[in-house]
């Protein structure tokens, strides 16, 4: 395919700054003294999960729909399609324009986002079980109905209003030398990149990626997409792009350096780490910078000073209890053992001494009789326990296994 010429220049990006700094957030651009302790350089969190609906995506909804104000193609109907974030930030741009929106998202969707876009005076249509059917149904609408289309990021006017983002992180942070952002579409990370390159191109920028979806896995090194599974999910829903863009392609191939990716335990383990350093939440996509540093996933020097963008916060509420569960247990701060002990008297205090003795806490405890692998005259007991790290686990393993007790560890990541 040939390059597309880059049709943003610096001019453009600070005129859509300009554009929508009444419609959006200046949001905070903290240093955190713990997380550089980790990661071996100083760090700045750039808070988008801070920003109105939830996003960043408000700053790229917001520049469109402008855009389509002033130009006098409206008043007019717009669609999206999206699995949550891109909807909520259209269907809020379109009720400050006055226009109506309809957002059509998938029909595994996280429920408050749905409930989100609908308080949000949007028309709702949900359809199939992927980003990409939704994306078909929204362009059909368009063409049934007269509506104009709002891409969630393969649109110059999207990517202008996110480069906002980064317009800030510069101001905010001049001192950095290498900036993290999520990667999905690749609107977020190409906006940034324009903002950043066309000012400081000694910048390194890097883009991260759910492991499970990751078309972009290789395409700086050979301009071609990866096959992803259509059944594949990850908890970084909001970046699960199995189709990017063909604007986007432009800009990241020209001014992204790297692009690495992150499973899902290190995903919930930055959404851990991240309530727990500066009490905020962020939703699976939002945290996938975050966990890139903190696995160690970007090679950093001792005179490094890192950006990192934490993108959004809409996570389910349904999913935070186990979210940060998976967390605790992917940092090895929580595990989940089984005992079988003979079923007597004592047995379990017994087990509980051996437990409080390494400085364990016991969160839950469970006994499970007459199952078919318990043999007769024993108990199952299953445990719940609150640990240090890996190494405290394996403390434990061992203490038990000395004693003789046999222990089935529970859970996929043991």
């Amino acid at each position: 395919m040939a390059a597309m010429a880059i049709e943003l220049e610096l001019s453009d990006l600070q005129a859509a700054r300009e554009r929508i700094r009444e419609q959006v957030v200046l949001t905070p651009m903290n240093a955190s003294e713990r997380l550089a302790g980790r990661i071996g350089a100083p760090v700045f969190l750039k808070h988008e999960n801070l920003q109105l609906t939830g996003s960043f995506k408000i700053r790229g909804a917001s520049n469109r729909l402008a855009k389509l104000d002033a130009a006098g193609e409206g008043p007019a109907d717009v669609v999206a399609a999206s699995a949550g974030n891109h909807a909520q930030a259209v269907a809020h741009a379109a009720r400050r324009f006055g226009l109506p929106a309809t957002v059509v998202m998938p029909e595994t969707a996280p429920m408050t986002k749905v409930a989100a876009c609908r308080a949000l005076g949007a028309r709702i249509e949900q359809v199939g079980t992927s980003l990409e059917e939704a994306t078909a149904c929204a362009r059909e609408l368009c063409e049934r109905e007269g509506l104009v289309f709002i891409s969630p990021y393969d649109d110059w006017d999207i990517i202008a209003g996110q480069a906002s983002c980064g317009l800030e992180m510069l101001e905010d942070r001049p001192e950095m030398t290498i900036c993290v952002v999520p990667l999905g579409g690749g609107g977020l990370l190409s906006g940034i990149a324009l903002a950043l390159k066309l000012q400081r191109p000694d910048i390194r920028l890097v883009g991260v990626q759910a492991e499970s979806v990751a078309p972009w896995r290789h395409f700086l090194e050979d301009g071609r997409f990866e096959a992803t599974d259509p059944q594949a999910r990850t908890i970084a829903d909001g970046i699960s792009v199995k189709a990017p863009g063909k604007l986007t392609r432009q800009v990241i191939a020209e001014h992204v350096d790297e692009i690495v990716t992150v499973d899902d335990n290190a995903i919930a383990s930055a959404i851990v780490t991240l309530l727990e350093t500066t009490r905020t939440i962020a939703e699976g996509g939002g945290a996938v910078a975050l966990a890139a540093l903190l696995e160690g996933r970007i090679e950093l020097s001792g005179e490094d000073r890192v950006a990192c963008v934490i993108s959004g916060g809409n996570i389910d509420m349904a999913l935070v209890g186990r979210s940060i569960d998976y967390g605790l247990n992917a940092s090895g701060r929580l595990l989940s053992i089984a005992v079988t002990l003979p079923d007597r008297p004592g047995s379990l205090a017994g087990l509980i001494d051996e437990v409080a003795a390494l400085g364990m806490n016991v969160r839950e405890v469970r006994h499970r009789r007459g199952e078919v692998h318990v043999p007769v005259g024993f108990t199952e007991i299953t445990l719940e326990l609150e640990t240090r790290d890996a190494g405290h686990q394996a403390e434990l393993l061992e203490r038990l296994a000395g004693k003789g007790i046999g222990v089935r560890v529970l859970g996929e990541n043991h």
